[in-house]
């Protein structure tokens, strides 16, 4: 029994014995791995770590679509020229309007006195003046009163005009053709100079005004074709003529653009919700470079470049035109170049780099 204990103790001691071999023996060799990697680690500490794309040339799509309300082709508002009653209204909310139309007549037997008055007045000093006219040829007056008798008929002769406008103003007119969309007087009622009397609209032509990008308005100029559909008439295609570019973004920095639509028979509204889609000709696989790749921004025009060696040089480029998240790239790049695209702002020329993904 003794021996057989004996026995069974001195296996346990060899089994332990050759764990603490095996142990060591692993944790040797992992020394060594460690050591090799350490020294990998030591010999690439001086790269900065960046991330790269490889320049490549892609066909570019420049289609863009944009949302916008019709306006109408013109809108006026008519104000009161002269105090007084309303007498006449000689069209109602919805009539279609001529230029030079008569829409509203206001109490003109005032402004007729007005008118008898100062062609009498004009008269006597017409007659005046004839009189101190023959008086200074025979020395019976002085060039000092006769110019003041002259002065006095200019002045006579002013009112008279004066007072044909007002009368004239008292027929309310139309300046354009349209359609009255408002009406804001009955007859009876009193306006003095500045009352709202009527809103006309024009809807033979409307404005379909949308807001682009600043790399999409680069694309376009006044008198460009344009395709356009009202969400009210999803199967109908109207086309468009651009009639106006902003030259100055707003606070959104959009550029306003407005679009010229012929509507014939007014099928459309003015308020309308309206897509314009600006189709442009496929062109030619272009150099790309992401904007990222930029050192401060686009306007700089360099980017950093990666050689054989793992080195950068900083590289002057000619950028093109702003592709949502690519730049064309005119010139100072070849295709299959590698440019640094994320943390250039610890390179200068000559900096060693690590890419990682």
């Amino acid at each position: 029994m003794k021996k057989n204990a004996l026995t069974r103790i001195l296996i346990t001691v060899i089994i332990l014995v050759g764990a603490f071999v095996l142990i060591g023996s692993v944790l040797s060799k992992n020394k060594k791995k460690n050591e090799i990697k350490t020294g990998l680690v030591a010999a690439t500490n001086n790269a900065i770590s960046v991330k790269t794309h490889t320049v490549s040339r892609r066909a570019v799509d420049l289609d863009f679509v944009a949302n916008g309300n019709f306006l109408p082709g013109q809108q006026l508002n008519f104000p009161a020229e002269n105090s007084g009653r309303v007498v006449k209204v000689l069209v109602e909310e919805g009539s279609a309007v001529k230029k030079g139309q008569t829409l509203a007549i206001i109490n003109t037997e005032t402004l007729n006195i007005d008118l008898e008055t100062a062609q009498a007045a004009y008269l006597n000093a017409k007659r005046d003046l004839e009189r101190f006219e023959n008086a200074f040829a025979t020395g019976g007056v002085t060039k000092q009163q006769l110019d003041q008798q002259r002065l006095n008929y200019e002045n006579a002769r002013a009112r008279v005009n004066q007072a044909k406008i007002r009368v004239g103003d008292a027929y309310i007119k139309s300046s354009i053709n349209g359609v009255v969309n408002k009406k804001f007087i009955e007859p009876g009622a009193v306006v003095a100079p500045g009352t709202q009397l009527f809103e006309i609209v024009n809807v033979a032509q409307l404005k379909l005004k949308v807001n682009v990008n600043e790399a999409q308005v680069a694309l376009l100029k006044v008198g460009d074709k344009v395709k356009v559909k009202a969400s009210v008439f999803p199967d109908k295609t109207f086309t468009g003529r651009i009639s106006f570019i902003a030259v100055k973004a707003d606070q959104a920095l959009n550029f306003p653009v407005e679009i010229e639509i012929d509507n014939p028979g007014n099928a459309l509204k003015a308020g309308m919700y309206a897509t314009a889609y600006f189709d442009f000709p496929g062109l030619a696989p272009v150099l790309v470079a992401p904007r990222s790749a930029f050192v401060g921004g686009v306007n700089s025009n360099e980017v950093f470049v990666m050689k054989a060696d793992s080195t950068v040089v900083l590289q002057k480029v000619v950028s093109g035109k702003i592709l949502g998240d690519q730049v064309e790239i005119l010139d100072g790049l070849q295709e299959h170049d590698v440019i640094i695209t994320s943390g250039q702002i610890n390179l200068t020329n000559g900096s060693k780099v690590a890419p990682i993904q």
